[in-house]
């Protein structure tokens, strides 16, 4: 039977933001339902939006959400949750200003992650990642991606690949991120990478472990043109790309990037006038992640010019266990809205209709229209409180496909 969802005194569909393709969002383009409802089939898809008093009533199940808003489920777009261990005996050392590139040569960094992950029995990651995607869906969190990255050969990367895919979770979008660092296996970063693509591609394609790609390309780490031999490799066996640009300098990653029309660029600190030109142009989207930079202490992405010229944007946490140790949608929020200076209609487009275009879900996640799937939160605040303070942001609610998710 269908179900009829009532009592909501906000209902934000978000369907302008999606209209506009997550471009130039403002509050008009929040699709707000005052006194809403909304119509749910038995395969959990939206059939009808609107005003309660017109709500259909034959046939249906009426559940009452007694609700002040009700969203569209958040999209975590950029996680690297699959690890083992803690690095934070390296915060020390950023707070007292030594680098990111400093801390990985001593054998910190992504190196010391390594060690802890591949040391760790698939049965300890896959308990530790269902534990993050649960604390991620407290938040109102619906689709989580997790890079791998943390292996560093080919048999470690496609062990993380596998216990991904074991949570058995569609919620849950596994992306291959094997060129992360230097392999210890490997004399340098181009026997490793050639590895990956002669090797991991072929075989992450062929048994569908993943449907995207990611590279690091950074001073120390990848550069733009082993990038774009990665990205050729990538695309021909039909992955979609991403990129780590412009993070800690300007790599030219981001318009590597471009050219090949990847589904998104993320960190973007150091994104030249140039780099925001052409990613307006295009249908690459640009994954902002402020709590990183918060962590690192450096600079933010120029969130404001982005926006402003019509480059399409999304959020994450960036949640890892070294420059970004935090899973809080809440901080990465309230520094989008403090350094960063977004609107918090561009913040809830950031967030779903933003980071539905990264992972490709567009046409069926990110705003509550007829045709997409009922992924939604029910929250017991008003739209306009959110991303105000550091009380827990947590919805009384999660319902995934019109299912109620039960550990909430």
């Amino acid at each position: 039977m269908k179900t009829l969802y009532t009592e909501i005194k906000n209902l934000i569909t978000m369907e302008g933001a999606a209209k506009k393709k997550g471009r130039h969002v403002g509050e008009e383009d929040f699709g707000l339902i005052r006194d809403g409802a909304f119509l749910v089939s038995e395969e959990g898809k939206i059939e009808w939006t609107g005003p309660a008093s017109s709500a259909p009533t034959k046939d249906v199940r009426v559940v009452a959400l007694k609700a002040q808003t009700v969203l569209p489920a958040f999209i975590e777009c950029h996680t690297h949750s699959i690890f083992a261990g803690q690095r934070f005996q390296e915060f020390e050392e950023i707070i007292q200003g030594v680098s990111y590139q400093e801390i990985s040569k001593k054998g910190g960094g992504i190196r010391l992650t390594m060690k802890a992950t591949r040391e760790a029995s698939e049965e300890e990651l896959k308990s530790l990642l269902q534990k993050r995607v649960t604390e991620f869906r407290r938040q109102g969190v619906s689709t989580v991606e997790v890079k791998t990255g943390y292996g560093l050969s080919l048999k470690e990367e496609l062990r993380l690949l596998r216990v991904i895919q074991s949570l058995g979770d569609p919620f849950v979008m596994p992306t291959f991120l094997g060129p992360h660092g230097s392999s210890p296996e490997h004399e340098n970063l181009e026997s490793y990478l050639k590895e990956l693509m002669e090797k991991a591609l072929p075989q992450v394609a062929a048994e569908k472990l993943a449907a995207r790609a990611d590279i690091f390309v950074e001073k120390g780490f990848f550069t733009k043109e082993q990038a774009h031999r990665y990205f050729q490799a990538a695309r021909d066996l039909g992955l979609r790309l991403s990129v780590h640009a412009e993070q800690l300098s300007h790599s030219g990653g981001i318009q590597e990037a471009v050219a090949f029309q990847a589904a998104s660029v993320d960190h973007c600190v150091n994104a030249s006038a140039e780099d925001l030109r052409q990613l307006a142009a295009s249908e690459t989207t640009a994954v902002l992640l402020p709590s990183a930079d918060f962590y690192l202490n450096i600079g933010y992405p120029p969130a404001r010019l982005m926006i402003d010229q019509g480059v399409r944007v999304a959020l994450s946490t960036d949640f890892n266990p070294g420059s970004s140790p935090s899973q809080s949608l809440e901080l990465c929020s309230l520094l989008a809205r403090v350094m960063m200076k977004m609107t918090l209609p561009e913040i809830f487009s950031a967030w779903t209709v933003g980071a539905a275009h990264v992972l490709g879900v567009e046409e069926r996640q990110g705003s509550l229209q007829p045709g997409k799937q009922a992924d939604f939160s029910v929250w017991d605040k008003s739209w306009n409180a959110f991303f105000y303070d550091f009380d827990k942001n947590r919805p009384k609610d999660l319902y995934l496909l019109g299912k109620r998710v039960a550990f909430l």
